[in-house]
């Protein structure tokens, strides 16, 4: 039997050695650095001109350049690709840098409905989008500081 790098021999027979497999990860199978821009821009222009969006536009500085950024750096890291966002600002310490904003259910809500809305866009598997959904709704709880 041949050996090879993607195999290996156990009891059971030949079986995949997963050890050199590589598994792509959620930054990966969003496009990237690419992806992950694409996923901000459309989350941020859905939040700039949805009604449904503007208790948390409200919240945002009138330019969401800098927003944008922010959460690009973030989400790369977020996501497994580069830890971009801890190098330029250190741990992100999410719910201390958004105390200064009111956040309860309504916000959470505007906030989840553009973020659903523009991973709804992305061409990446439904499994994956589920996992990022119910981890991003987790996290935008999470951010929550006022009462409901």
């Amino acid at each position: 039997m041949d050996n090879t790098d993607s195999q290996r021999i156990s009891p059971a027979g030949i079986v995949p050695d997963t050890h050199s497999m590589s598994v792509p990860t959620h930054y990966e199978i969003l496009g990237g650095d690419e992806g992950i821009r694409r996923l901000v821009d459309r989350f941020y222009d859905l939040m700039d001109t949805a009604p449904e969006a503007a208790t948390i536009r409200a919240l945002h500085a009138r330019s969401l350049r800098a927003s944008r950024d922010k959460l690009h750096l973030f989400l790369t890291g977020w996501t497994g690709g580069p830890p971009v966002y801890v190098e330029r600002y250190g741990h992100p310490r999410l719910r201390m840098r958004h105390f200064p904003f009111a956040i309860g259910a309504r916000e959470r809500d505007e906030w989840l409905w553009c973020m659903d809305r523009a991973l709804a866009e992305q061409e990446i598997p439904d499994e994956v989008r589920a996992y990022l959904r119910e981890r991003l709704h987790a996290l935008a709880d999470h951010m929550r500081n006022q009462p409901d």
